[in-house]
């Protein structure tokens, strides 16, 4: 998808808190110039007012190239811009010097003096808060407030204010200058968590891979370790008893080829328990994994047990992937997953709320990368004992479906002659459906029918499914 939205759909929940932080900010520069504007020129003149305007202009740019070059800094991206900071405190005094000057020297009017004081507290309050983003100590935040204060109080007692109005004055810019400076403390340790937040889920999922390669490894090391050893040690005596001339070499080799045998099949096991995916384990791991990322995820229908076993493992995968799109698509709050029979066909639908699709629809995005790392090294494990073997169920398996993501799934499902779609549902929503036909009861006078697992998943009742 093209054009402003689709780039803002395109972006990662990081990157549109930080591009929403960084516009807001430079707002308030934008602001600054429009009410500098309004109050400055019609009072103060043509030359006079423009004149200030100008300068408020200059002031305001040089606030919104602070607010960008701060926001990457916290960001690690740049140094801090010491130098930036003291610019725009050197411009800010400098308007402010001059909002000054225009109220004792300039033309003479309760007006102007509104208008000055205006565009001194706006300048003042504006330059504050956006030098607070460049802080890091809470400290020199809390010292750089207390003299925008004092100085508010030293200006107004020093032209001829009283003690009382003078305090009045200095208050309301330390409540002001405050509040926006709080304003950004909070918004970049905001802005830190959510990029933390997002890591720390970025990470856990590839530990996820790690442990399940460990297991796999850990698997595959029992299985052929003691062969493997029985092996070599058996070859090394046929070796030993050909190099005699003794005939028990042949009996030795014969052990040997059956070990290799066992071997392949015991890979060939491991390797299909790798590969499918129990429906059950799935979806509690789905709801387990999505409600720790703070996501309400609901499991509705029918039970997965009496499913054949080469459904479970293709509606597994489904699950796998769904929850997958979820976590790294969008913002979503609700996902719900219902699963039932009809008319002869499993159905499983993954619906949620706040998932861009076209991002969850493009085969190989970047959310697929965890997932495809996790296929990779079950494929790279099958190529073992690929030889002559076959899938779950005895067909090809998933070894003939490349990668992962909506196009992998529909390429799995199409081995057992199932659909997969996947698109937007209406109001923000995005629904991914898959189905599977049962197997046929062809059998004779259809007791296969009566019987098998199909009518027992669809005489179960529709329940909660809790993991």
């Amino acid at each position: 998808m093209r054009g402003p939205g689709g780039w803002w759909r395109r972006q990662t929940t990081p990157e549109k808190v930080e591009t929403y932080t960084r516009w807001s900010f430079q707002s308030f520069a934008v602001t600054e110039f429009v009410m500098v504007g309004l109050m400055a020129v019609v009072p103060l003149g043509m030359w006079l007012g423009a004149g200030l305007l100008l300068m408020s202009a200059v002031h305001a740019a040089v606030c919104m190239v602070t607010v960008s070059r701060s926001l990457d800094w916290t960001r690690g991206r740049r140094p801090q811009p010491v130098r930036l900071l003291w610019a725009l405190a050197a411009v800010t005094a400098a308007v402010c010097a001059v909002a000054i000057g225009v109220a004792d020297h300039g033309p003479r009017g309760e007006s102007v003096d509104t208008a000055a004081s205006g565009v001194l507290g706006i300048v003042g309050i504006i330059g504050i808060g956006t030098i607070a983003l460049g802080v890091r100590e809470r400290r020199q935040v809390f010292a750089i407030v207390a003299g925008f204060a004092t100085i508010s109080w030293l200006v107004a007692f020093t032209r001829g204010a009283s003690l009382g109005a003078s305090l009045f004055t200095a208050v309301v810019a330390l409540l002001a200058g405050g509040v926006l400076a709080f304003t950004a403390v909070v918004s970049v340790w905001l802005l830190d968590i959510v990029y933390r937040l997002d890591e720390a889920r970025e990470t856990r999922a590839r530990l996820a891979v790690a442990e399940e390669r460990l297991r796999f490894g850990r698997d595959l090391h029992d299985v052929m370790g003691r062969n493997l050893a029985v092996i070599a040690l058996k070859s090394e005596l046929a070796v030993q008893l050909a190099q005699r001339g003794r005939p028990e070499a042949v009996a030795q080799m014969v052990e040997v080829q059956r070990l290799a045998h066992e071997s392949q099949r015991e890979v060939r096991e491991v390797v299909r328990g790798y590969r499918e995916a129990d429906l059950t384990v799935e979806l509690a791991g789905a709801q387990g994994v999505l409600a720790a990322a703070g996501i309400d995820c609901t499991v509705s229908g029918a039970t997965a047990a009496g499913l054949p076993v080469a459904v479970q493992s293709a509606l597994g995968w489904v699950v796998r992937e769904a929850a997958t799109n979820v976590l790294r698509h969008g913002d979503a709050r609700r996902c719900a997953v219902r699963l039932w029979v009809r008319e002869g066909r499993v159905v499983l639908s993954v619906e949620n709320d706040g998932v861009e699709s076209d991002g969850a629809e493009s085969d190989g995005a970047e959310s697929d990368r965890v997932e495809s790392e996790a296929g990779a090294g079950a494929g790279a494990a099958g190529s073992v004992g690929s030889s002559g073997s076959s899938g779950p169920s005895g067909s090809s398996g998933p070894s003939g479906s490349s990668g992962s993501g909506i196009a992998g799934l529909r390429e799995r499902l199409a081995e057992i002659d199932g659909t997969l779609q996947a698109g937007p549902a209406g109001r923000g929503l995005f629904r991914l459906t898959a189905e599977i036909p049962l197997p046929s009861a062809a059998g004779p006078s259809g007791s296969a029918a009566r019987s098998g697992p199909a009518s027992v998943a669809a005489a179960r009742p529709v329940s909660e499914v809790t993991p």
